[in-house]
């Protein structure tokens, strides 16, 4: 459930609908393009990730008179789009991308799709050709509107100069409110050329568009009563709780309670990692109790929450003793893909500040849940399967130590994002997780790219805040050139390259599927004159290239000279930091649920099933 501007306190003036309209508003004449800009300070966007080009010129003009407006030149519009989420995930406002007609735009279709899987508040603003030229197949013209439908909340295309205004406004209200998502403003060169009249705030025409916030009293009792008769309760907390602003609440709710917390890849931090009532990560890759809470649980408290495939394993068998109480504000996840018991719509914050209500309540009239027999089964699987790894025996860099040490070492409150692979499932486990907006990643679309840029729109709106980006060494070489941009504009970003020479996930994945046959996986080296893979050699070099980007970089092999490199790194802050650390190719991710399989199927290490006994499903 995601954010509504009442939760999040958006800092932005709100436009007035258009019954109310406003009272008393400056008329000015200026461009289209001028408009644009205004629209923008006035709505509080103070960055715009970009990259100008034909269409999209006529706005660089004014943008660049702008004292309100931080524009921030990316080297490749899919970083302006993942700077944009970034800085939208870490500050908890809208995130601003702009960027010119045909390959602009359509660059931007992934973190457009990315954001949408991810709930993001996003507003991309693309150029597009003359408004008489549409349709014509012209220059560097792309319908991408009808591309971006399918990914975004809603997508405006502007050809007239009067009506930038209030689509601005109405693009950001509808990325903001409701279940947060990318809007796409695509605006014909010629109406950002054309006179208009400008006036602030503007009117709304948003018929129907009314998300439900405040949840139905009934189904919150009956959400209640099921808490207190439950024997084996579990919290499942998804990103939608994030979101709302509904941290707080939630550690409310669960202390009440007595409940186990399982948080999603979407949802960590929202409650604390140390808390004694939270029992990990679910999923595919989630801690074995967190898993298996889940499976064996009666009841599941579903708060923002989607059961999406990464969580439920082989749906027809996923939580099979469970009821179901889904809150969502988003009506279409419920019941999408596992029945509710009671579906209660709504912002999150309402609904768990409800649930704390009707919960005291029960509470009052006698109706306590028991939990004891349920704690001393999860405390068991607690004690019998921790989220551990095992050292490399011939001494080589452990990854998942790296990033145990980076998290360890880190300031407080710095703010992770990481790729994605392996490198992001050890990131999501080996560093704890306090507090909210500390942990950016791709979790519904998995885009390799995302932790470098991201990290940079993170930092340009979190300034205060040390960033450090965990990325693999497959993902960095797909975006790593936005370190450019880091490097031009004071963005000092801290990055990790968790380097194993290969596509790290796939691998594994080859390994335990393919009979080991490496197809296409190895990205280090190629062979030599010889047939074999060249030792030593380091195509790229990691750092030779950051520093060619303006970085200082690091190279460390030696698990001895682990705790100093990170040490160097954190004690940097006038520009990036790379470290390329050489890890053991053969690490794996685990605990694993194989895809398409059961959760009871759950692996805490290769070739280890845990054995739960027969005592749980009493």
């Amino acid at each position: 459930m995601p954010m509504t501007e009442q939760a999040t306190g958006a800092q932005h003036p709100q436009p007035r609908a258009r019954n109310g309209g406003p009272s008393s508003a400056t008329v000015e004449h200026l461009t289209g393009a001028q408009s644009l800009i205004r629209s923008l300070e006035e709505v509080g966007a103070d960055t715009v990730f970009g990259l100008p080009g034909g269409c999209i010129l006529p706005a660089y003009d004014p943008l660049m008179d702008s004292t309100r407006v931080r524009h921030i030149l990316v080297r490749h519009e899919q970083g302006a789009g993942h700077a944009a989420t970034g800085y939208a995930q870490a500050t908890g406002k809208v995130g601003v991308c702009m960027v010119t007609s045909g390959p602009g735009a359509t660059n931007l279709v992934t973190p457009i799709a990315d954001a949408a899987m991810d709930s993001v508040p996003l507003v991309a603003i693309t150029g597009q050709v003359a408004s008489a030229a549409i349709g014509t197949d012209a220059f560097q013209e792309a319908d991408i509107c009808g591309i971006t439908m399918p990914i975004t909340k809603h997508n405006f295309l502007v050809t007239r100069a009067e009506d930038i205004a209030h689509t601005v406004a109405e693009a950001f209200h509808i990325a903001s409110t409701g279940r947060p998502g990318p809007v796409l403003v695509d605006i014909a060169k010629d109406a950002l050329q054309a006179r208009t009249t400008f006036s602030w705030p503007p009117t709304m025409d948003l018929p129907g568009y009314r998300p439900v916030i405040k949840p139905h009293a009934k189904q919150i009792r009956e959400a209640a009563k099921l808490i207190s008769q439950a024997k084996r309760p579990v919290l499942y907390v998804g990103g939608g709780v994030m979101k709302a602003g509904a941290t707080a609440e939630l550690k409310v709710l669960a202390e009440l309670t007595g409940a186990p917390v399982t948080t999603t890849l979407m949802a960590l931090g929202s409650f604390p990692d140390s808390h004694p009532l939270h029992v990990g990560m679910p999923g595919m890759h989630g801690s074995v109790t967190a898993v298996t809470a889940l499976q064996k649980a009666d009841l599941i408290v579903a708060l923002g929450a989607r059961f999406d495939d990464r969580v439920t394993g082989k749906l027809d068998s996923f939580a099979p003793y469970a009821k179901i109480v889904h809150a969502d504000i988003d009506p279409a996840e419920i019941g999408k893909n596992r029945a509710a018991d009671v579906p209660i719509v709504g912002d999150a914050r309402e609904v768990i500040a409800d649930l704390v209500q009707a919960v005291q309540a029960e509470h009052t009239e006698g109706n306590t849940g028991d939990y004891s027999a349920w704690w001393k089964d999860l405390n068991r699987w607690r004690e019998t399967y921790p989220v551990g790894y095992d050292l490399p025996e011939d001494g080589s860099l452990s990854p998942q130590q790296v990033i145990q040490r980076i998290g360890e070492l880190a300031p407080e409150g710095t703010i992770f994002a990481a790729g994605v692979g392996q490198h992001q499932m050890w990131a999501s486990h080996f560093i704890q997780y306090e507090q909210p907006a500390t942990w950016l990643n791709s979790g519904g679309a998995g885009t390799m790219g995302y932790a470098v840029p991201a990290a940079m729109g993170a930092k340009a709106g979190m300034p205060e805040r040390a960033v450090w980006a965990i990325d693999g060494d497959g993902c960095f070489q797909m975006t790593n050139q936005e370190l450019t941009t880091c490097a031009l504009n004071n963005i000092p970003i801290k990055v990790a390259i968790i380097n194993n020479g290969a596509l790290g996930m796939v691998r594994q994945w080859q390994t335990l599927f393919y009979n080991q046959r490496y197809s296409n996986t190895v990205l280090h080296s190629g062979p030599d004159a010889d047939g074999n893979a060249a030792k030593g050699t380091r195509v790229p070099d990691f750092v030779k290239l950051s520093e060619a980007m303006g970085c200082y970089a690091i190279r460390c092999e030696d698990p001895a000279d682990l705790d100093k490199a990170i040490a160097e790194a954190n004690a940097i802050n006038d520009r990036p930091v790379v470290i390329d650390f050489i890890v053991h190719e053969d690490a794996m991710v685990w605990p694993m649920v194989a895809a398409g399989t059961s959760n009871d199927e759950v692996m805490a290490a290769r070739g280890v099933r845990p054995d739960f006994g027969d005592n749980e499903d009493d």
